[in-house]
């Protein structure tokens, strides 16, 4: 089941009960702000990065690589897992 435009599982997020976060699936205003990476995915009408024809882009990698927030590529090779179940 797809949680996350970016590959990010939010059933193992540690923001979904303290900040409240339904996921960006469903909502339209993000808890931390604006995300690129949703707003990219809407904007090609597609649910998640796998979906993409430019998978994976420059953005999403520095997103999974992220020094504070990423997680060595495991949201990219999600995207992956996610469009290869469909």
């Amino acid at each position: 089941m797809v949680e996350s435009r970016c590959g990010l599982l939010c059933s193992q997020c540690s923001y979904r009960e303290s900040a409240n976060c339904p996921g960006c699936l469903h909502t339209e205003k993000l808890f931390w702000g604006e995300c690129h990476i949703k707003n990219c995915c809407e904007d090609r009408k597609i649910a998640h990065c796998g979906q993409c024809p430019d998978f994976s882009c420059s953005p999403l990698k520095e997103f999974s690589y992220d020094k504070e927030h990423g997680d060595q590529g495991a949201r990219i090779e999600q995207c992956k897992k996610w469009f290869e179940a469909e």
